[in-house]
C-alpha cells in the first residue's frame, strides 16, 4: 500500500475532525503530501467506516497513483482545491472543514479581524474567499488567492481551509481558526470588538517564530 503512514494519519485526523466539531456527516476533507504524491480522503465515505485502504493516493495532477487500489472509491470532490494549495505553497498537508463559527463568519464578513493575537499564527486577519461552487476550479483559484501570505482561508457560505508543513500543524490551525471565529462571534453579540493593531500582530508573529526556542536559537527538548 502506497503512503501507509500518511493514509493512517488522514484517518486519525478525520475522526478527530468530527469529534472536534469541525465538520458534520461526511463533509470536510484532509490530505497529506509526500513528495509528488498526495493521500486524500475519499468521497462520501462515513468517517466511522474510513480506513487507510480507503484513503486515495493521487499525483499532483490528480491522477490515481496506487496500482493496488480496488473498488469504486474516488478522491474527495475538493481535490482541485487541495492540489491548488500544494501548487501555490510549500504545504505538507491541507485540512478543509465545515465548522459552525467559521461558516457563520463567512456569511457576515469579508475578513476575520484581529480579535486576538493568535490571528498572527495564521499569517494575519483571515480573508473570506468569494463564493464558488464546491469542487470546482473556480473555488480552488479563489481559495489560493485569498490564502496569499496566510495559512488559513474562510470560504464564503461554505467553510474553511488551513494548511501547514505537516498534518499536525495544519489541523491545529483549523482549531485555532474556529476558536477565533467563535471569539469574534461571542464578542460581537455583546458589542463592537476591539481589535489589535497591525504592528502588534507583526510583533507577535516574530515571537511565535521563536516559540519553544532558547535565546541561542536551538530547539528546546524535554
Amino acid at each position: 500500500m502506497l503512503l501507509p503512514e500518511a493514509r493512517e494519519a488522514v484517518v486519525e485526523h478525520c475522526l478527530r475532525m468530527r469529534a472536534d466539531d469541525l465538520t458534520v456527516a461526511t463533509s470536510g476533507n484532509i490530505s497529506v503530501r509526500v513528495g509528488d504524491l498526495v493521500a486524500v480522503t475519499p468521497s462520501g465515505v462515513p468517517y466511522d467506516r474510513l480506513d487507510a485502504a480507503a484513503v486515495c493516493v493521487v499525483d499532483l495532477d490528480g491522477r490515481p497513483a496506487d496500482p493496488d487500489a480496488t473498488g469504486p472509491v474516488v478522491p474527495s470532490s475538493e481535490l482541485p482545491m487541495h492540489l491548488a494549495v500544494y501548487r501555490a505553497t510549500d504545504a505538507g498537508a491541507v485540512v478543509h472543514t465545515h465548522p459552525l463559527y467559521a461558516t457563520a463568519v463567512s456569511v457576515l464578513l469579508d475578513e476575520l479581524p484581529a480579535v486576538h493575537y493568535m490571528v498572527a499564527a495564521l499569517g494575519g486577519p483571515v480573508r473570506v474567499a468569494p463564493y464558488a461552487t464546491y469542487g470546482t476550479e473556480a473555488l480552488a483559484r479563489a481559495s489560493v488567492e485569498a490564502l496569499a501570505g496566510r495559512s488559513a482561508v474562510i470560504l464564503r457560505n461554505h467553510g474553511a481551509t488551513t494548511h501547514g508543513p505537516d498534518l499536525a500543524t495544519a489541523y491545529t490551525r483549523s482549531l485555532y481558526l474556529e476558536w477565533l471565529c467563535r471569539l469574534w462571534h461571542q464578542a460581537s453579540l455583546a458589542g463592537t470588538p476591539r481589535l489589535l493593531p497591525a504592528d502588534e500582530l507583526d510583533r507577535v508573529a516574530e515571537l511565535l517564530r521563536g516559540y519553544g526556542r532558547p535565546a541561542g536559537g536551538a530547539v528546546t527538548t524535554s
